[in-house]
């Protein structure tokens, strides 16, 4: 199997492989290897193992070298110039009266490219924007639009559950969900309480979406009449994660709410479906008799 280094860089969690070269690495290390952009500086999170080949997309670059002191220089330097450049390029944005939110800048680690990122809700005509910024700094532009959910994933932030934002923390990748997963787990459908920082539906509602799913099936229907160790009832309730069943019973002065697991409830179609059993079973049986 083929030896690889996993390395993350600055704008995201998803980890990349590349040939470790005989390097030797540990988790947190700072590594020069080749990319699309060209140069860059990543960080070691995966230490050189072998894994599987169909794991890999090949052809497997090699790391060109450890990080060594001039890079972290390097590096730090280029840092240092970015809210320069944000307050440059924010100026230039205005005298051009441009519909776009400016979110970041990055430069390539090899110093021949500025990326600025932005948010806008339409197309943006940024051809004289660049010109100006080509002039400013003298190196290659690059303006690239991003959406409203890349913008969170950069800035970061505090999610409604009190934790770092997943995307800006740990996802690599965005989560598909829908607002059925919402109605899976009975949250509220309230916009405001089941979206995250960036407006859109939270990545969490994703996470336990296949157990809400499947529980959903076996739980009864609310508002439907099942049968309990203390009688028959009406639904009124059902926690999906204890599979525990809230029923409303009647009793002499009223009502009574009482709450069953639900291995002790047996829902009408059910018992219909029994006692239909039942009645094949005996049939059946009187036939051998006779």
């Amino acid at each position: 199997m083929p030896m690889i280094v996993g390395i993350k860089f600055k704008k995201t969690n998803k980890i990349y492989y590349f040939s470790p070269e005989k390097l030797d690495f540990n988790e947190g290390d700072g590594a020069i290897v080749e990319t699309a952009r060209g140069v860059e500086f990543g960080i070691v999170a995966i230490t050189p193992r072998e894994v599987e080949e169909s794991k890999i997309v090949q052809p497997l670059k090699p790391v060109m070298r450890k990080a060594n002191k001039e890079d972290y220089k390097k590096l730090e330097e280029q840092q240092a110039k970015i809210p320069q450049a944000l307050s440059l390029a924010q100026e230039k944005i205005k005298k051009h009266n441009l519909d776009m939110k400016l979110v970041d800048v990055e430069y390539t680690f090899d110093g021949n490219k500025i990326i600025f990122y932005f948010t806008s809700e339409g197309r943006v005509d940024f051809r004289e924007l660049v010109k100006d910024l080509a002039y400013v700094f003298k190196i290659r532009i690059e303006l690239r639009q991003i959406g409203i959910r890349d913008e969170c994933k950069m800035l970061g932030g505090l999610a409604p559950c009190g934790r770092e934002c997943c995307c800006s923390s740990h996802m690599s990748e965005y989560s598909k969900v829908n607002i059925k997963m919402a109605k899976n787990q009975g949250l509220s459908l309230n916009p405001s309480k089941i979206s995250g920082l960036c407006g859109r539906l939270m990545c969490c509602l994703e996470y336990e979406n296949d157990h809400y799913a499947q529980t959903s099936r076996r739980m009864p229907k609310l508002s439907s009449e099942v049968s309990t160790p203390e009688g028959n009832g009406i639904v009124i309730y059902n926690n999906m994660l204890k599979e525990i069943v809230k029923v409303k019973l009647a009793v002499k002065d009223g009502f009574e709410i009482k709450d069953f697991e639900l291995s002790q409830i047996t829902a009408k179609e059910t018992l219909a479906e029994e006692l239909e059993k039942d009645v094949i079973i005996d049939e059946s049986i009187k036939s051998i008799i006779d």
